[in-house]
């Protein structure tokens, strides 16, 4: 039988993105970090997905307001990553420079990647629910590196090219 420890060691081992995903809703911050972000999902139209806990109390406030801003978090978000990540919602983000569209989507400031997006659909995958966004607005810094969750700790990757 598969334990939830061993599902959890072995998938560390996958080194994955970091997004926050996230809106200001009616004046207040709301934000969830996702290391579940995947791209590519459709090009027409523009899909991406990531996966969220049933017990998430941010998502429920998320999809309701259904205009959300993706923020690809990278070196410059290490200092803030866990910060975002925390339970402890009304700190989340505190000294985090963000921008704020007329719709809502809040974006944080010099991510490698950003994008605006709206619910396309979500459906029930186990103790998650997946969910597409569709693309809406899209950006990135090219010379911004991204973070990654590995090992349960986030992590900058590495400069250098392995030889092949």
């Amino acid at each position: 039988m598969l334990s939830d420890s061993a599902l959890r060691e072995a998938f560390s081992h996958f080194p994955q993105g970091l997004v926050l995903v996230a809106a200001e809703v009616d004046g207040v911050r709301h934000g969830l970090v996702a290391s579940t972000f995947t791209v590519g999902i459709s090009l027409d139209p523009p899909l991406v997905s990531f996966a969220v806990q049933h017990s998430s109390r941010t998502w429920p406030l998320l999809r309701a307001h259904g205009h959300l801003g993706v923020s690809l978090l990278g070196s410059a978000q290490l200092p803030v990553a866990r910060q975002l990540a925390a339970t402890d919602r009304g700190r989340r983000f505190d000294g985090v420079d963000v921008a704020v569209d007329a719709q809502g989507a809040l974006l944080v400031k010099d991510a490698p990647a950003w994008m605006t997006v709206r619910v396309h659909d979500q459906l029930r995958a186990g103790d998650h629910d997946l969910v597409l966004l569709e693309v809406r607005s899209i950006g990135s810094l090219p010379e911004a590196e991204a973070l990654v969750f590995h090992r349960s700790r986030f992590k900058e990757l590495a400069h250098e090219d392995l030889p092949a």
